[in-house]
Protein backbone atom coordinates (compact mmCIF):
# COMPACT_ATOMS: atom_id res chain seq x y z
CA UNK A 1 0.00 0.00 0.00
CA UNK A 2 3.01 2.57 0.93
CA UNK A 3 4.74 1.86 -1.98
CA UNK A 4 1.36 1.95 -3.91
CA UNK A 5 1.33 5.96 -2.44
CA UNK A 6 4.53 6.78 -3.16
CA UNK A 7 4.16 5.77 -7.10
CA UNK A 8 1.05 7.82 -7.23
CA UNK A 9 2.18 10.87 -5.28
CA UNK A 10 5.70 10.72 -7.26
CA UNK A 11 3.70 10.74 -10.63
CA UNK A 12 1.37 13.05 -10.11
CA UNK A 13 4.05 15.70 -8.74
CA UNK A 14 5.97 14.65 -12.26
CA UNK A 15 2.76 14.94 -14.36
CA UNK A 16 1.79 18.57 -12.86
CA UNK A 17 4.85 19.75 -13.31
CA UNK A 18 4.69 18.45 -17.46
CA UNK A 19 1.56 20.01 -17.98
CA UNK A 20 2.29 23.04 -16.17
CA UNK A 21 6.26 23.69 -18.21
CA UNK A 22 5.70 21.38 -21.11
CA UNK A 23 8.28 22.21 -23.28
CA UNK A 24 10.05 23.85 -21.02
CA UNK A 25 10.78 21.32 -18.46
CA UNK A 26 14.16 20.32 -19.73
CA UNK A 27 15.14 24.17 -19.65
CA UNK A 28 13.80 24.60 -16.37
CA UNK A 29 15.00 21.60 -14.69
CA UNK A 30 18.85 22.39 -16.18
CA UNK A 31 18.24 25.73 -14.27
CA UNK A 32 17.44 23.87 -11.48
CA UNK A 33 20.45 21.80 -11.95
CA UNK A 34 22.81 23.97 -12.59
CA UNK A 35 22.05 26.78 -9.79
CA UNK A 36 23.05 27.04 -6.52
CA UNK A 37 20.61 25.53 -4.44
CA UNK A 38 21.63 26.72 -1.05
CA UNK A 39 19.19 28.45 1.58
CA UNK A 40 16.71 30.27 0.59
CA UNK A 41 16.63 29.18 -3.26
CA UNK A 42 12.44 28.51 -4.34
CA UNK A 43 13.13 26.43 -7.36
CA UNK A 44 9.75 27.98 -8.68
CA UNK A 45 10.84 31.81 -8.50
CA UNK A 46 14.51 30.21 -10.24
CA UNK A 47 13.18 28.22 -12.77
CA UNK A 48 9.40 27.67 -12.76
CA UNK A 49 6.19 25.59 -11.13
CA UNK A 50 6.48 22.96 -13.45
CA UNK A 51 10.08 22.23 -13.24
CA UNK A 52 10.37 22.88 -9.23
CA UNK A 53 7.35 20.07 -9.47
CA UNK A 54 8.68 17.72 -11.67
CA UNK A 55 12.29 17.62 -10.09
CA UNK A 56 10.61 16.90 -6.78
CA UNK A 57 8.44 13.79 -8.25
CA UNK A 58 11.39 12.73 -9.78
CA UNK A 59 13.33 12.74 -6.62
CA UNK A 60 10.59 11.22 -4.88
CA UNK A 61 10.26 8.49 -7.65
CA UNK A 62 14.39 7.23 -7.52
CA UNK A 63 14.35 7.31 -3.67
CA UNK A 64 11.24 5.10 -3.68
CA UNK A 65 13.02 2.80 -6.29
CA UNK A 66 15.98 2.65 -3.74
CA UNK A 67 13.57 1.49 -1.16
CA UNK A 68 12.38 -1.35 -3.43
CA UNK A 69 15.80 -2.25 -4.77
CA UNK A 70 16.95 -2.55 -1.04
CA UNK A 71 13.97 -4.38 0.01
CA UNK A 72 12.32 -2.27 2.60
CA UNK A 73 9.19 -2.87 3.82
CA UNK A 74 7.78 0.87 4.30
CA UNK A 75 7.16 2.09 7.46
CA UNK A 76 6.38 5.75 8.77
CA UNK A 77 10.16 6.44 8.67
CA UNK A 78 10.05 6.07 4.89
CA UNK A 79 6.64 7.90 4.44
CA UNK A 80 8.41 11.03 6.64
CA UNK A 81 12.00 10.78 4.46
CA UNK A 82 10.46 10.18 0.86
CA UNK A 83 7.77 13.88 1.60
CA UNK A 84 10.32 15.48 2.83
CA UNK A 85 12.77 14.78 0.20
CA UNK A 86 9.86 16.00 -2.25
CA UNK A 87 9.14 19.04 -0.55
CA UNK A 88 12.96 19.89 -0.59
CA UNK A 89 13.19 19.21 -4.03
CA UNK A 90 10.87 22.15 -4.19
CA UNK A 91 13.63 24.28 -3.11
CA UNK A 92 16.79 23.28 -2.52
CA UNK A 93 17.65 19.47 -3.41
CA UNK A 94 18.02 18.14 -7.22
CA UNK A 95 18.28 14.77 -9.07
CA UNK A 96 22.04 15.76 -9.11
CA UNK A 97 23.52 17.48 -6.00
CA UNK A 98 21.59 14.55 -3.81
CA UNK A 99 23.60 11.87 -4.56
CA UNK A 100 26.90 12.51 -3.45
CA UNK A 101 25.84 12.88 0.31
CA UNK A 102 23.94 9.64 -0.41
CA UNK A 103 27.11 7.57 -1.57
CA UNK A 104 28.92 8.94 1.06
CA UNK A 105 26.29 7.20 4.10
CA UNK A 106 26.86 4.09 2.21
CA UNK A 107 30.25 4.01 1.61
CA UNK A 108 30.57 4.49 5.53
CA UNK A 109 28.16 1.87 6.00
CA UNK A 110 30.29 -0.61 3.70
CA UNK A 111 33.31 0.22 5.00
CA UNK A 112 32.05 -0.58 8.46
CA UNK A 113 31.07 -3.74 7.49
CA UNK A 114 26.95 -2.84 8.19
CA UNK A 115 24.26 -3.35 6.19
CA UNK A 116 23.29 -0.78 3.81
CA UNK A 117 19.72 -0.33 5.35
CA UNK A 118 21.07 0.44 8.61
CA UNK A 119 21.98 4.08 7.76
CA UNK A 120 19.95 4.63 4.93
CA UNK A 121 17.22 6.69 6.68
CA UNK A 122 20.36 9.09 7.82
CA UNK A 123 21.16 8.77 4.23
CA UNK A 124 17.26 10.11 3.09
CA UNK A 125 17.62 12.81 5.83
CA UNK A 126 21.20 13.67 5.12
CA UNK A 127 20.42 15.53 1.63
CA UNK A 128 19.59 18.24 3.53
CA UNK A 129 23.46 18.84 2.86
CA UNK A 130 23.24 18.70 -0.60
CA UNK A 131 23.83 22.24 -1.72
CA UNK A 132 27.21 21.61 -0.64
CA UNK A 133 27.32 19.28 -3.60
CA UNK A 134 26.05 22.18 -5.86
CA UNK A 135 28.55 24.47 -4.57
CA UNK A 136 31.86 22.03 -4.43
CA UNK A 137 31.13 20.14 -7.68
CA UNK A 138 29.52 22.60 -9.98
CA UNK A 139 30.41 26.29 -8.78
CA UNK A 140 33.32 26.91 -11.54
CA UNK A 141 32.41 23.85 -14.07
CA UNK A 142 32.63 20.38 -12.56
CA UNK A 143 35.05 19.40 -9.87
CA UNK A 144 35.85 16.06 -9.22
CA UNK A 145 37.92 17.16 -5.99
CA UNK A 146 34.65 18.62 -4.66
CA UNK A 147 32.78 15.69 -5.68
CA UNK A 148 35.24 13.76 -3.15
CA UNK A 149 34.24 16.21 -0.73
CA UNK A 150 30.87 16.23 -0.94
CA UNK A 151 31.60 12.26 -0.11
CA UNK A 152 33.28 12.74 2.90
CA UNK A 153 30.40 15.09 3.83
CA UNK A 154 27.83 12.17 3.46
CA UNK A 155 30.82 9.79 5.05
CA UNK A 156 30.57 12.05 8.17
CA UNK A 157 27.22 11.85 8.58
CA UNK A 158 26.05 8.25 10.21
CA UNK A 159 28.45 8.63 13.66
CA UNK A 160 27.73 12.36 14.38
CA UNK A 161 23.53 11.59 13.86
CA UNK A 162 24.16 8.64 16.24
CA UNK A 163 25.94 11.04 18.57
CA UNK A 164 23.20 13.94 18.39
CA UNK A 165 20.41 11.97 18.94
CA UNK A 166 21.81 11.59 22.30
CA UNK A 167 22.00 15.02 22.94
CA UNK A 168 18.52 15.70 22.31
CA UNK A 169 17.06 12.82 23.43
CA UNK A 170 14.99 12.03 20.41
CA UNK A 171 12.64 15.39 21.25
CA UNK A 172 14.15 16.95 17.90
CA UNK A 173 12.19 15.17 15.71
CA UNK A 174 14.79 16.51 12.58
CA UNK A 175 18.00 14.61 14.10
CA UNK A 176 19.37 14.70 10.98
CA UNK A 177 18.68 18.43 10.50
CA UNK A 178 20.29 18.96 13.55
CA UNK A 179 23.29 16.66 12.90
CA UNK A 180 23.61 18.34 9.26
CA UNK A 181 23.37 22.02 10.89
CA UNK A 182 26.67 21.14 12.90
CA UNK A 183 28.34 19.53 10.52
CA UNK A 184 27.43 22.40 8.10
CA UNK A 185 28.34 25.00 10.53
CA UNK A 186 32.05 23.77 10.15
CA UNK A 187 31.86 23.55 6.77
CA UNK A 188 30.65 26.64 6.76
CA UNK A 189 33.13 28.22 8.87
CA UNK A 190 36.17 26.70 6.53
CA UNK A 191 34.24 27.75 3.46
CA UNK A 192 34.36 31.51 4.92
CA UNK A 193 37.79 30.81 6.65
CA UNK A 194 39.24 30.42 2.91
CA UNK A 195 37.04 33.07 1.37
CA UNK A 196 34.59 30.48 -0.45
CA UNK A 197 31.51 30.71 1.10
CA UNK A 198 28.91 31.39 -1.02
CA UNK A 199 26.98 34.66 -1.46
CA UNK A 200 23.46 35.16 -0.01
CA UNK A 201 20.32 34.99 -2.06
CA UNK A 202 16.87 34.77 -1.73
CA UNK A 203 14.04 33.72 -4.03
CA UNK A 204 10.47 33.59 -3.08
CA UNK A 205 7.71 32.59 -5.61
CA UNK A 206 4.58 34.67 -5.43
CA UNK A 207 2.85 33.70 -8.16
CA UNK A 208 0.52 31.37 -9.09
CA UNK A 209 -1.36 31.03 -5.81
CA UNK A 210 -4.82 29.67 -7.20
CA UNK A 211 -3.36 27.00 -8.96
CA UNK A 212 -1.07 26.30 -6.29
CA UNK A 213 -3.84 26.56 -3.78
CA UNK A 214 -5.96 23.70 -5.89
CA UNK A 215 -3.30 21.22 -6.09
CA UNK A 216 -1.77 21.18 -2.91
CA UNK A 217 -5.07 20.97 -1.32
CA UNK A 218 -6.38 18.06 -3.62
CA UNK A 219 -3.20 15.95 -2.55
CA UNK A 220 -3.79 16.45 1.10
CA UNK A 221 -7.37 15.34 0.73
CA UNK A 222 -6.69 12.05 -1.91
CA UNK A 223 -4.41 11.23 0.59
CA UNK A 224 -7.18 11.89 3.77
CA UNK A 225 -9.47 9.55 1.54
CA UNK A 226 -6.94 7.23 0.67
CA UNK A 227 -6.84 6.68 4.59
CA UNK A 228 -10.20 7.04 5.28
CA UNK A 229 -11.18 4.35 2.77
CA UNK A 230 -8.06 2.01 4.18
CA UNK A 231 -9.54 2.35 7.61
CA UNK A 232 -13.13 1.95 6.42
CA UNK A 233 -14.15 4.71 5.77
CA UNK A 234 -14.10 5.78 9.70
CA UNK A 235 -11.68 7.82 12.06
CA UNK A 236 -11.99 4.71 13.89
CA UNK A 237 -8.67 4.16 16.02
CA UNK A 238 -7.40 7.74 15.19
CA UNK A 239 -7.93 9.17 18.55
CA UNK A 240 -4.95 6.02 19.59
CA UNK A 241 -2.68 8.15 17.75
CA UNK A 242 -3.30 11.39 19.68
CA UNK A 243 -2.34 9.52 23.04
CA UNK A 244 1.27 9.13 21.40
CA UNK A 245 3.61 11.77 22.81
CA UNK A 246 5.80 11.57 19.37
CA UNK A 247 9.10 10.91 20.57
CA UNK A 248 12.02 9.55 18.62
CA UNK A 249 10.84 6.74 16.71
CA UNK A 250 7.26 6.62 17.14
CA UNK A 251 6.26 4.89 13.81
CA UNK A 252 2.04 5.44 13.89
CA UNK A 253 2.64 2.66 10.66
CA UNK A 254 4.01 0.45 12.75
CA UNK A 255 2.32 1.10 16.28
CA UNK A 256 -0.92 1.70 14.88
CA UNK A 257 -2.21 0.94 10.87
CA UNK A 258 -1.85 2.73 7.77
CA UNK A 259 -5.33 4.17 7.41
CA UNK A 260 -4.97 6.64 10.69
CA UNK A 261 -1.82 6.76 9.34
CA UNK A 262 -2.37 8.37 6.61
CA UNK A 263 -5.60 10.16 7.67
CA UNK A 264 -3.24 11.75 10.14
CA UNK A 265 -1.34 13.15 7.15
CA UNK A 266 -3.80 14.34 5.14
CA UNK A 267 -5.13 16.17 7.66
CA UNK A 268 -1.51 17.93 8.85
CA UNK A 269 -0.98 18.89 5.14
CA UNK A 270 -4.46 20.65 4.99
CA UNK A 271 -4.24 22.11 8.02
CA UNK A 272 -0.73 23.44 7.26
CA UNK A 273 -1.93 24.63 3.80
CA UNK A 274 -4.58 26.56 5.01
CA UNK A 275 -2.64 28.46 7.74
CA UNK A 276 -0.44 29.39 4.98
CA UNK A 277 -3.36 30.74 2.81
CA UNK A 278 -4.81 32.69 6.27
CA UNK A 279 -1.66 33.93 7.37
CA UNK A 280 -1.95 35.95 4.21
CA UNK A 281 1.74 34.42 2.87
CA UNK A 282 2.38 32.60 0.04
CA UNK A 283 2.37 29.33 -1.19
CA UNK A 284 5.56 28.57 -2.82
CA UNK A 285 8.45 25.97 -3.22
CA UNK A 286 9.02 26.65 0.79
CA UNK A 287 6.29 26.80 2.11
CA UNK A 288 4.60 23.47 0.02
CA UNK A 289 7.89 21.80 1.18
CA UNK A 290 7.25 22.74 4.73
CA UNK A 291 3.91 21.55 4.08
CA UNK A 292 5.10 18.10 2.76
CA UNK A 293 7.62 17.76 5.63
CA UNK A 294 4.80 18.65 8.24
CA UNK A 295 2.38 15.64 6.34
CA UNK A 296 5.44 13.41 5.94
CA UNK A 297 6.32 13.64 10.10
CA UNK A 298 2.50 12.91 10.63
CA UNK A 299 3.83 9.09 9.54
CA UNK A 300 6.96 9.70 12.62
CA UNK A 301 5.25 11.52 15.79
CA UNK A 302 3.11 14.58 14.82
CA UNK A 303 -0.53 14.76 15.12
CA UNK A 304 -2.31 18.16 15.79
CA UNK A 305 -2.14 17.82 19.00
CA UNK A 306 1.26 17.50 19.84
CA UNK A 307 1.70 20.39 16.95
CA UNK A 308 -0.71 23.24 18.37
CA UNK A 309 1.59 24.28 21.69
CA UNK A 310 4.05 24.66 18.96
CA UNK A 311 2.56 26.31 16.35
CA UNK A 312 0.69 28.49 19.27
CA UNK A 313 4.67 29.30 20.63
CA UNK A 314 6.10 30.35 17.25
CA UNK A 315 3.10 32.52 16.51
CA UNK A 316 3.34 34.38 19.57
CA UNK A 317 6.58 34.81 19.08
CA UNK A 318 5.82 36.04 15.35
CA UNK A 319 3.35 38.48 16.38
CA UNK A 320 5.46 40.15 19.02
CA UNK A 321 9.12 40.30 17.66
CA UNK A 322 10.50 42.40 14.72
CA UNK A 323 9.67 40.12 12.18
CA UNK A 324 6.52 40.60 10.12
CA UNK A 325 3.96 37.96 11.41
CA UNK A 326 4.09 36.11 7.70
CA UNK A 327 7.00 36.67 6.89
CA UNK A 328 9.03 33.90 4.78
CA UNK A 329 10.99 33.31 8.03
CA UNK A 330 8.48 33.38 10.88
CA UNK A 331 5.78 30.85 7.83
CA UNK A 332 8.35 28.44 7.66
CA UNK A 333 8.89 28.08 11.22
CA UNK A 334 5.58 27.36 12.40
CA UNK A 335 5.62 24.74 9.65
CA UNK A 336 8.86 23.13 10.09
CA UNK A 337 9.45 24.54 13.89
CA UNK A 338 6.80 21.47 15.20
CA UNK A 339 9.69 19.54 14.67
CA UNK A 340 9.73 20.16 18.71
CA UNK A 341 6.51 18.33 18.85
CA UNK A 342 7.26 15.63 21.11
CA UNK A 343 8.14 17.92 24.03
CA UNK A 344 4.39 19.13 24.30
CA UNK A 345 3.74 15.66 24.16
CA UNK A 346 5.75 14.57 26.70
CA UNK A 347 5.75 17.57 28.86
CA UNK A 348 2.69 19.43 28.14
CA UNK A 349 1.05 22.29 26.45
CA UNK A 350 3.14 25.16 28.52
CA UNK A 351 5.94 23.74 27.45
CA UNK A 352 5.34 22.94 24.06
CA UNK A 353 3.78 26.80 23.54
CA UNK A 354 7.51 27.84 25.52
CA UNK A 355 9.70 25.72 22.91
CA UNK A 356 7.24 26.88 19.84
CA UNK A 357 8.38 30.55 21.09
CA UNK A 358 12.07 30.09 21.91
CA UNK A 359 12.22 28.28 18.26
CA UNK A 360 10.62 31.40 16.76
CA UNK A 361 13.83 33.44 18.18
CA UNK A 362 16.62 31.59 17.46
CA UNK A 363 15.79 30.15 14.05
CA UNK A 364 16.64 33.52 12.04
CA UNK A 365 20.14 33.37 14.19
CA UNK A 366 21.50 30.13 13.38
CA UNK A 367 21.49 30.36 9.35
CA UNK A 368 24.55 32.72 8.98
CA UNK A 369 26.52 29.58 10.72
CA UNK A 370 26.20 26.76 8.28
CA UNK A 371 26.39 29.94 5.09
CA UNK A 372 22.78 28.18 3.88
CA UNK A 373 24.36 24.86 3.18
CA UNK A 374 22.31 23.07 5.79
CA UNK A 375 18.18 23.25 4.49
CA UNK A 376 16.90 22.14 7.54
CA UNK A 377 17.88 25.13 9.75
CA UNK A 378 14.54 24.38 11.55
CA UNK A 379 15.83 21.18 12.80
CA UNK A 380 19.10 22.59 13.85
CA UNK A 381 17.35 25.53 15.67
CA UNK A 382 15.49 22.93 17.29
CA UNK A 383 18.36 20.24 18.66
CA UNK A 384 18.98 23.83 20.79
CA UNK A 385 15.80 24.73 21.78
CA UNK A 386 15.36 20.66 22.89
CA UNK A 387 18.80 20.41 24.14
CA UNK A 388 18.29 24.54 26.38
CA UNK A 389 14.98 23.17 27.39
CA UNK A 390 15.09 19.59 28.83
CA UNK A 391 17.68 20.19 31.80
CA UNK A 392 15.10 23.10 32.62
CA UNK A 393 12.51 20.89 32.22
CA UNK A 394 14.23 18.22 34.06
CA UNK A 395 15.03 20.81 37.23
CA UNK A 396 11.06 22.58 37.02
CA UNK A 397 10.10 19.00 37.54
CA UNK A 398 12.34 17.96 40.26
CA UNK A 399 11.56 21.46 42.02
CA UNK A 400 8.02 20.95 41.80
CA UNK A 401 8.17 17.44 43.25
CA UNK A 402 10.34 18.93 46.07
CA UNK A 403 8.19 21.61 47.02
CA UNK A 404 5.17 18.78 46.71
CA UNK A 405 6.60 16.41 49.39
CA UNK A 406 7.34 19.49 51.92
CA UNK A 407 3.82 20.89 51.55
CA UNK A 408 2.55 17.39 52.68
CA UNK A 409 5.43 16.87 55.13
CA UNK A 410 3.55 20.19 56.69
CA UNK A 411 -0.14 18.93 56.06
CA UNK A 412 0.60 15.79 58.19
CA UNK A 413 2.65 17.68 60.72
CA UNK A 414 -0.60 19.92 60.98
Amino acid sequence: MIYRFFLVISLSFMVFGLSVSRTQIFQELTTIVLSPSYLLTDYMALAGVGGAFFNSGLLMLLFTLLLWILKINPSGASIAAILTIGGFALFGKNFFNVWPIVAGVLLYTTLIGENLKTFLYVAYFGTALAPISTHLILASGFNIVGFFLSLIVGFLLPPLASFCLTLHRGYNLYNVGFTAGILGMFLGSILKAYDLAPTPRFYWHEGDQVLLAVFTYSVFYAILLYGLKLNGWSFKGYKSILSHSGKLLTDFVLLENEGVTFINIGLLGLLGTSYVLLSGSALNGPTIGGIMTLAGFGALGKHPKNIAPVVLGVILGAATNSQPFNSPSMTLAVLFGTTLAPIAGEFGFIWGVVAGFLHSALVINVAFLHQGMNLYNNGFSGGFVALFLLPLIDAARLLKNRILVSMRGESNGN
